[in-house]
Formats: C-alpha cells, structure tokens, sequence
C-alpha cells in the first residue's frame, strides 16, 4: 500500500515559534442569511469577503494575550493556507493567523446568525426547467 502524497501530518506535539498563533475550525463553506442573501465561499476568490471565526490551536511561548480553546474573529484573508494535520483528536486544517488583525476574542463558539432556518432548495436541471 503507497501513501498518498497528501496524507494528513502526524502531529503529538505544535510548539509555534515566538507569539504566532495557530487555529483550525475556520469554516469556508457558502452560506445563506436568513434574508435569502448568498455568502459564497471566498476560498481563492474575491467574493464572499468576511472576517472568519477559528479556535485557537496553539500559542508560541511569547504570547500572552491569547489561550488555546479561545476563538478569535480574523480580518478577511489574514491567515495562511491550510495544512492538513491528525492529532490525538483527529484529522484538522490549522492554519497561522496575523494576530494585528484579530478583531475578537470568545471563550466560547460563537453562534454564527448568518445562517438561515430556511430550507436550501438546489436548482432544477436545464433540461427540468419550463422556458
């Protein structure tokens, strides 16, 4: 059996260098307000800009203002690409973000009120359509 090139980094221990904070738990996904308004994924594109929520993985030993489990909001587009890691508790993506461009702290996930309540129905077929 070969691995595949991109398997998940093994990781028992993440020590970030000086004050560098680490999160996973950042969600890309399209989502649609309770308005019907669609917030598309911005994954390498310049729609659906917003400052994204992630939880904060690691700390270097140099930072004191933020702790690991904490979530912090991150100004658009002010974090790295994801790397694919499996720990203890599974398979995530963390990425470092620019603490300068961290807007706010929680203990806990915040409820994300973008979402709506409403059913998502998916768009028929072409050829489904009546013209």
């Amino acid at each position: 059996m070969t691995k595949s090139a991109f398997a998940p980094h093994q990781i028992n221990k993440l020590t970030p260098l000086n004050d560098t904070v680490i999160v996973s738990d950042m969600e890309f996904d399209q989502r649609i307000t309770t308005g019907g308004i669609i917030l598309l994924n911005d994954n390498g594109t310049t729609h659906g800009i917003r400052p994204r929520w992630g939880r904060i993985y690691a700390v270097g030993p140099d930072q004191t203002e933020f702790k690991v489990g904490q979530w912090v909001m991150v100004a658009h587009g002010r974090w790295t690409r994801g790397v694919e890691i499996e720990d203890v508790d599974g398979k995530k993506i963390i990425r470092k973000i620019d603490n300068n461009d961290i807007m706010m702290v929680s203990d806990s996930k915040p409820a994300d009120d973008t979402m709506s309540a409403a059913i998502h129905v998916e768009a028929k077929p072409a050829h489904m359509q009546h013209t």
